[in-house]
């Protein structure tokens, strides 16, 4: 079964809302993120990983928010088998976000390892990250 291992919120003040969740519910910062395509923090509880994102193109944040949005992103999950579940999100039509996977530099390219490996577009607009290797601060999946 897949794990919820990472929510990720936009910002455009990622060090305040950052201490936000590290002061009021005790996260840990367990790394920083200073990219070409977004700058920000990633929390934990042990379980899953809270990235605090400043997206710095709208390629990368997606067109439907762009870099000036704030807010809720995408959810991500780990998972057993990449393969699997690109069937049963197709079979759902949940097509991948090709856009946003080009502007990462991720897709189904297995050297790209860690954190997302593919993004895809869920229900209601949700973006959705899969990956088999999970998040940074994340506790791994029972085996």
């Amino acid at each position: 079964m897949a794990k919820i291992k990472h929510i990720a919120i936009a910002t455009q003040d990622a060090e305040k809302t950052a201490k936000f969740y590290i002061e009021v519910f005790g996260l840990e910062e367990i790394g920083k993120i200073d990219s070409p395509s977004a700058s920000g923090y990633y929390l934990s509880d042990g379980d899953i990983n809270l990235a605090i994102l400043n997206f710095k193109n709208d390629a990368v944040a997606g067109a439907e928010y762009g870099q000036e949005f704030s807010g809720f992103h995408h959810i991500g999950f780990q998972v057993e088998s990449l393969e699997e579940i690109t069937e049963k999100l197709a079979a759902a039509g949940a097509a991948t976000r090709d856009d946003i996977n080009r502007g990462l530099g991720v897709g189904m390219d297995r050297s790209h390892r860690g954190n997302v490996e593919v993004k895809y577009g869920g229900p209601d607009g949700v973006i959705i990250d899969v990956s088999e290797t999970g998040w940074v601060g994340t506790s791994p999946l029972p085996r």
